[in-house]
């Protein structure tokens, strides 16, 4: 899919949202994309997964694993996709875990997949996890990147990471935000519950 697709898709979707948004990250936007509103349809999973899928198959992924909440309808369907184990972590006390009796053997290739990443903070802990059980993060696949490609994932040799689409959009740290000095009300639409 090209970029104007992709865009339409969030558009009528009702994904891509203009206002004052404060991003899981903690910083504050003018644009947040509910990937969960268009991952609704089917029709708009499969093609923004497979877009993913297709990037790493033939790669041997042994393990696809996304973060909660937004990653994990990504995970699934891109390990459906490529026939792969599917699991999840999830944040306990705000700590990042696997749990639910999921398990990451040595040696075992891993994809990470997200919705969007604006920092990456999410998809690190994740990596964090997989390197610790002694697995090997061979790619990183997401539909959204925020960064406008300046996030960076290090993954083992001869990986990659993929974006369905990248936009450089704009994000203010709250302390600075022209956003909240207009006063304007921030949506907190994120799955952590900044505050």
């Amino acid at each position: 899919m090209d970029r104007q697709q992709v865009l339409s898709i969030f558009k009528e979707s009702g994904a891509l949202l203009d206002g004052h948004f404060q991003l899981t990250s903690g910083l504050h936007s003018n644009q947040y994309f509910q990937c969960a509103k268009v991952l609704q349809y089917p029709k708009y999973m499969t093609a923004l997964c497979s877009d993913i899928a297709m990037s790493f198959a033939g790669r041997s992924i042994d393990v696809v694993i996304a973060p909660a909440m937004g990653g994990i309808v990504v995970g699934q369907e891109v390990g459906r996709l490529l026939g792969a184990r599917t699991m999840f972590t999830e944040r306990k006390e705000s700590v990042m875990q696997l749990r639910r009796g999921f398990e990451i053997r040595r040696g075992e290739r891993v994809l990470v997949c997200e919705d969007v990443v604006t920092t990456g903070g999410s998809v690190f802990e994740v990596m964090k996890i997989v390197n610790g059980l002694g697995g090997a993060v061979v790619g990183v696949g997401f539909i959204v990147d925020r960064s406008g490609g300046r996030v960076k994932f290090e993954v083992a040799e001869g990986g990659m990471q993929h974006s369905v689409l990248q936009m450089d959009v704009v994000t203010y740290k709250p302390d600075s935000c022209p956003l909240c000095k207009q006063g304007l009300a921030v949506d907190k639409p994120g799955s952590r519950g900044n505050k």
